[in-house]
């Protein structure tokens, strides 16, 4: 009997402090510990997640689920925007984690908008994350990139190691979100927590089986939506704003990969999204079977210092006529490897025939981004200009 009043006395003891300190916590509004980000969901109504895409493929008896996508919805509890924002963000190597949080631990992308009022939607696009991954339906997995390309591309921790790999505006990077010493390098506590969500990617960034897969969505969210497009998962947007252009009210291309026709991605050569957007087709008025018939030509001369030449269409240029209905913002980081030649998408689009705005984001007051902008110093001032650009352009 004295040993068990003993141990229920350590154990009551023991739980009073576990209860004391959660309710000491709670009591200081601080977070569970200094090392767990969370954010206050206080806005948030519902949420929701939920698979769309895929189909059965494989001999009978073999079938398997291929293609499917996971989609993950927030609505605020006060809607403020009547059209929804469908995030399509990541590319090689990153997830929608990037639009969760930033390395630095702040409320990303997605906080921001559903803060702002903005029901929004998330993608595990096939293949990654929560998509299923199988071998020898999908293309060959790529490795997350090493801490040495991380720091070279995306945080200004070391120059560029080759003279194909530069670019002019390198130099002028100042936004990666820590104060450490060794800064955007190894060492970094931000830059190591960031190189942790690093993922494998496939190879192709699985466009074709992407966009269907976002078709999908927007047939079951059946109202016009924003769609925020990203890097290597932007030509799925393409093609899915083609096939659904009633139900895409504006599109935010924040450095969509990549240039028409010809890759240029840090000395990178060779074809690249030969129907100009995307490597799938689209619409074009006049209609074309193959995508020679656009005839590109690539500029005699780049458009200013710093740039590549852009390939353009032979005028007259045929038109992408599904998507000149609604307008398009793409933005580009002051010191990022697509600087020079994230305004040939935007050419692109506008000799096409869509209402395009190009805008580098230092002429707005944002300066010193990279790629990597929605993990950056200043990834809730650009959230902040993208809203304020749908306040002006859709109604």
């Amino acid at each position: 009997m004295r040993m068990s009043i003993g141990v229920m006395s350590a154990l009551a003891a023991v739980l009073g402090g576990v209860w004391f300190g959660v309710r000491a916590m709670e009591a200081g509004g601080s977070a569970p510990g200094p090392l767990i980000p969370t954010f206050s969901t206080e806005n948030i109504a519902r949420q929701g997640q939920f698979y769309v895409g895929g189909k059965w493929v494989g001999e009978p008896g073999k079938e398997v689920m291929h293609g499917a996508m996971y989609v993950e919805v927030w609505v605020p509890k006060r809607i403020r925007h009547r059209y929804p924002v469908v995030f399509v963000v990541g590319g090689g190597g990153q997830t929608v984690v990037a639009a969760l949080q930033t390395p630095d631990r702040r409320p990303g992308w997605a906080y921001n908008f559903v803060n702002d009022g903005y029901t929004v939607y998330m993608i595990d696009p096939p293949g990654q994350g929560r998509s299923a991954y199988y071998p020898g339906l999908d293309r060959e997995l790529m490795p997350p990139r090493t801490g040495a390309l991380m720091e070279e591309a995306w945080t200004g921790g070391r120059p560029p190691s080759t003279p194909q790999s530069t670019w002019p505006q390198y130099t002028k990077y100042t936004q990666w979100p820590s104060d450490a010493p060794d800064k955007g390098e190894i060492g970094d506590p931000v830059f190591d927590y960031y190189a942790k969500t690093e993922v494998q990617h496939i190879a192709d960034y699985q466009e074709k089986l992407t966009s269907e897969a976002l078709t999908q969505l927007l047939d079951m969210i059946g109202e016009p939506v924003v769609m925020l497009v990203n890097s290597g998962y932007a030509p799925s947007g393409w093609v899915a704003a083609d096939a659904r252009p009633k139900l895409i009210k504006g599109i935010i291309a924040a450095e969509p990969w990549a240039p028409p026709i010809e890759n240029a991605e840090r000395g990178a050569t060779g074809p690249g999204r030969l129907w100009g957007l995307t490597n799938l087709p689209v619409h074009y008025d006049p209609p074309i079977k193959d995508p020679s018939e656009l005839r590109p030509v690539r500029q005699a001369a780049p458009d200013a210092p710093g740039l590549i030449p852009c390939w353009v269409q032979q005028e007259p240029a045929h038109k992408l006529m599904n998507m000149e209905g609604f307008p398009v913002l793409e933005v580009s980081g002051e010191a990022s490897y697509h600087r020079p030649y994230s305004h040939c998408v935007a050419k692109w689009l506008n000799q096409a025939g869509v209402k395009a705005t190009f805008v580098r984001l230092e002429d707005v007051g944002l300066h010193g981004n990279g790629h990597q902008m929605m993990s950056e110093k200043n990834s809730a001032d650009i959230a902040r200009f993208f809203m304020q650009w749908l306040d002006t352009n859709i109604n």
